[in-house]
């Protein structure tokens, strides 16, 4: 039987973080630190990964095992895919995203770090700042990462010595500064001895900082979803006309930011017709207001045309309208994405036919430069793209709510992902001027 003490200990608050770093900084045995230490492996676990380890000619655990699940990591001792970890003190709930170091899996970072809270973005203390260590903070500014930490790795292998930990600190800072990151903070570790991961190190006086999972636990998650104006696409109409119900007619789906309340005036996209919120129903319960990321049904006092796709938004706050989306964009897929492409935009739960208009420029992370006009996207590139689509589609930007201005390009022969898209200009340094691009007509109906 669970005590009062107990259920008020339960932790309540979630926060999702991510992991990155050059190949070799320690991301995986960091995060493996971070379970056992944490007491959130099982034992079953733990004795595979001895087994493993003993294998391999190890003496002690390789608590990255724990992590890289794939047989080609454990095979080449990479990370290679994203690898998703859940976990929880008595303080938080963790989602934590374990992502690859390789240049070439720069997409997975991509993935991993695209609804994370807070990135961890490690490095070799012997090494210090390396190209890599740029792209995952350029990456990190990207994706509008509200927090990063820099875990400066391996201290143990430069005798923990507090002038080679300022300075990696100060040059990292004031690169993330200048991309634009609100807040770093940085924490001096060895992750394979554990110190300042879970426990204090004994062999750091001169740091008084926070642990990185003391600082896990704290830093804030603002929820600024609930602060936003109001989204909610629609996911599915109920209309159960049974004799108790002969007139119900409610449009369901999960908040994606913002509030609603009963009496509220709200506009329907993209048809702009407009209606006031006269329900909300809450797991089967009539409630007054609902918020972000509740699922409810919202019943109007209208009989409105509304169907999978639409976005119900506060009239007063709505969204623009628009068949020419301008985005930063990730490529994601190995087949090159090239101007004129036909694709489908899905942008919530509306799912668009669009065309690829233009490929203005395309972003070198290394030194932040553009590259104008590359004319093909091929995987893990980083580039600014303009998108005409066949419908109206209502966008936010994505600089302004990371959920409703996020969107995705697909393959409409096979349905496989070929682009991450953030609506805007969502990175300073690829600033262009918009456009203005002319319908295009295609023999195969895809006029628009």
């Amino acid at each position: 039987m669970t005590t009062s003490t107990e259920q008020a200990a339960e932790p309540t608050t979630l926060l999702r973080f991510a992991t990155a770093g050059s190949v070799d900084d320690g991301k995986s045995t960091l995060v493996g630190r971070l379970l056992h230490d944490s007491k959130s492996v099982l034992a079953d676990q733990l004795e595979a990964v001895e087994r493993a380890s003993a294998s391999r000619g190890q003496d002690a655990p390789d608590l990255a095992l724990l992590t890289d699940g794939l047989r080609a990591e454990r095979e080449q001792g990479i990370t290679i895919d994203v690898a998703y970890r859940y976990f929880a003190t008595p303080r938080r709930r963790f989602i934590l995203a374990d992502t690859p170091g390789h240049v070439q899996y720069t997409r997975n970072m991509v993935t991993g770090a695209s609804t994370a809270d807070l990135t961890v973005i490690l490095v070799d203390a012997r090494n210090g700042v390396v190209e890599q260590t740029r792209r995952h903070a350029a990456l990190a500014a990207l994706l509008r990462v509200p927090h990063v930490v820099l875990a400066v790795n391996k201290m143990d292998l430069v005798d923990y010595a507090e002038p080679v930990f300022a300075a990696i600190a100060e040059e990292f800072t004031a690169y993330a500064t200048e991309l634009g990151v609100p807040e770093v903070t940085t924490v001096p570790i060895s992750a394979l001895a554990g110190d300042n991961v879970v426990e204090p190190s004994a062999h750091m006086d001169w740091y008084g900082g926070p642990t990185v999972l003391e600082h896990l636990e704290t830093v804030r998650v603002d929820g600024t979803d609930d602060q936003l104006p109001a989204r909610l696409p629609v996911q599915y109409v109920i209309r159960p006309q049974t004799a108790e119900h002969p007139d119900y007619r409610g449009y369901a789906g999960q908040i994606a930011a913002g509030s609603f309340r009963v009496g509220q005036e709200i506009t329907v996209l993209p048809s702009g017709r407009t209606s006031r919120i006269s329900g909300i129903d809450l797991l089967g319960v009539p409630v007054d207001s609902a918020h972000a990321p509740q699922s409810v049904t919202l019943l109007l006092a209208d009989d409105l045309d509304i169907s999978r796709g639409d976005l119900i938004a506060p009239t007063d706050a709505a969204p623009a309208v628009t068949q020419d989306v301008e985005a930063t964009v990730c490529h994601v897929a190995d087949a090159p994405l090239t101007e004129g492409h036909r694709v489908l935009l899905k942008h919530g739960t509306r799912l668009v036919k669009a065309i690829v208009k233009e490929i203005p420029s395309r972003l070198t992370l290394d030194d932040l430069s553009l590259h104008p006009r590359p004319g093909q996207l091929v995987a893990n590139d980083i580039a600014r793209v303009v998108v005409r689509t066949a419908e109206p589609l209502p966008l936010d930007a994505y600089a302004q709510s990371r959920t409703t201005g996020a969107f995705l390009l697909i393959d409409p022969a096979d349905g496989s992902t070929l682009t991450a898209g953030m609506a805007g200009d969502s990175f300073a340094s690829a600033r262009r001027t918009a456009e203005a691009a002319p319908a295009a007509a295609d023999e195969d109906g895809w006029d628009f």
